[in-house]
């Protein structure tokens, strides 16, 4: 079983007038790449600011590494974030402006400071100031920062924006260079679910402030992607035909009504067809799949 880092329990942030997140209830597993979707003032961000303390919640609960909301001094340390950018000095170079946090971090090894700046790709340019540096460069100096204190979950607010693809694909390898070879737990937020599908294991898509959606690459796949559905009374029987008559076993069981093909595509009638003549009652049978962005759409326009 996992080590499960982070969890919450009907988390809520109240303002006087506005509700930015309704009793969320998200699960981090260590080795996760966990991607928080949602729209400019879905949530994201508050989230984000309770879990790393800058910010207090209303109502419900958290744990860290096990450890619960009122009790954290042990954890803190374990836990970097790169939320609200920190404030570095132009005429300073990476490894300078990084050596001024590890000092106000009582970081006395400086070995620390290279072996961050090389982990996001910048051991090359540590001497180059910082007013010198491209966007993707600052960004990455920032994830420098979150990563000074070897920490083993970092916490990522909307850290692709503004990029080129280039700089958004550069740190793309980046988070998962720090995943496969550190092991670092990653909670990384975006609006754009096509970047961070390139990246993410688990997602949670977050509107309004409430959460709709908790899944995995694989079941986001499975929603997405394109295939037969078959309604019918009698899943059982079906799923046999299939495997029986067209020799298929890719195929998902979605629920007691229906089974979801991903062979024979643009087949559907010869698949009506063999399923009616081996008695299987077919209530409907269509080719189905839409993509990521609509995907969302839905969800979104179905809370709304």
């Amino acid at each position: 079983m996992k080590e499960i880092i982070l969890k919450t329990n009907n988390l809520s942030k109240c303002y006087k007038n506005f509700t930015a997140i309704d009793r969320v209830n998200i699960q981090i597993n260590k080795g996760d790449i966990y991607g928080l979707i949602g729209r400019n003032g879905a949530g994201k961000t508050t989230l984000m600011k309770i879990i790393t303390t800058l910010t207090n919640k209303t109502d419900g609960e958290f744990e860290l590494f096990n450890h619960k909301d009122n009790d954290l001094i042990q954890t803190k340390r374990r836990i970097g974030c790169l939320i609200e950018n920190p404030a570095f000095f132009s005429s300073l170079s990476a490894y300078d402006n990084l050596k001024y946090y590890a000092i106000q971090k009582g970081i006395t090894d400086n070995s620390q400071i290279i072996q961050s700046l090389k982990l996001v790709g910048l051991d090359d340019t540590k001497n180059k100031k910082f007013k010198n540096f491209s966007l993707g460069m600052k960004q990455r100096l920032g994830i420098a920062f979150a990563i000074l204190d070897n920490p083993d979950f970092i916490v990522l607010d909307e850290p692709i924006n503004g990029l080129d693809p280039i700089g958004i694909s550069d740190l793309r390898n980046t988070f998962k260079r720090l995943n496969e070879e550190k092991n670092i737990t990653i909670l990384i937020s975006s609006h754009i679910l096509s970047e961070l599908y390139l990246l993410a294991t688990r997602f949670c898509i977050l509107e309004q402030g409430h959460v709709i959606k908790e899944l995995t690459k694989e079941e986001l796949d499975a929603e997405c992607s394109k295939c037969i559905v078959i309604k019918t009374d009698d899943i059982k029987k079906a799923t046999v035909i299939l495997e029986k008559e067209l020799n298929t076993t890719n195929y998902q069981v979605a629920n007691s009504e229906e089974v979801r093909l991903y062979d024979y595509l643009e087949q559907s009638q010869k698949i009506n067809k063999i399923l009616v003549k081996n008695d299987v009652n077919v209530k409907q049978i269509q080719e189905t799949g839409i993509s990521l962005e609509d995907y969302f759409k839905s969800l979104i326009s179905s809370q709304n």
